[in-house]
């Protein structure tokens, strides 16, 4: 006897999603994000209201990735109704850090009082606001914010200085 396992994820109202053989399309109020999802012997398919990511095989793995795959789903869901916001905070206590938004990437000028300018990379789709001390990233795919914000956030590591003592760089502070 096979056993199946399914997982459901719920479509709210002003949400259309469409299922294409592994591609997952979402369309809402702030946007469309598709993507690819697939796996062996793991079927999306839409049922009403609901989408229903389900395994015919019971095996440790394909239930992992059930549970994987309908958690990307409702990430997609949550990023065209509502988005993805990231706050952090500019920090420095020796050099002024001063920052410009470019097309695709951030410059960070003046980090440590290096004269060489740093830089991190914008992915697609993400908005990047620049106050006093602090940035705001914006988006509708909860990776792309996500790696942005690591991008900045690594972009301004403290490489050959002792981190007690300089605490300079950009940190995260709050997620939405």
């Amino acid at each position: 006897m096979v056993k199946e396992i399914a997982r459901q994820v719920e479509i709210p109202e002003g949400v259309a999603v469409t299922v294409d053989g592994n591609t997952v399309t979402v369309k809402g109020p702030k946007g469309e994000i598709s993507r690819q999802l697939s796996y062996p012997e793991i079927e999306i398919r839409k049922e009403d209201s609901h989408l229903v990511v389900n395994s015919r095989l019971d095996r440790k793995r394909q239930r992992a990735m059930v549970g994987t795959l309908a958690a990307h789903i409702r990430n997609m869901i949550k990023g065209v109704t509502e988005g993805y916001e990231y706050k952090m905070k500019v920090v420095y206590s020796h050099f002024p850090i001063q920052l410009k938004a470019a097309a695709d990437e951030l410059i960070i000028n003046n980090f440590l009082g290096e004269r060489k300018p740093r830089s991190a990379k914008i992915l697609p789709g993400t908005k990047v606001n620049l106050g006093k001390d602090e940035v705001v990233i914006t988006g509708i795919d909860k990776e792309h914010v996500g790696q942005t914000m690591a991008n900045i956030e690594q972009a301004t590591r403290v490489r050959g200085f002792d981190i007690r003592i300089f605490q300079d760089g950009i940190y995260l502070v709050d997620k939405r």
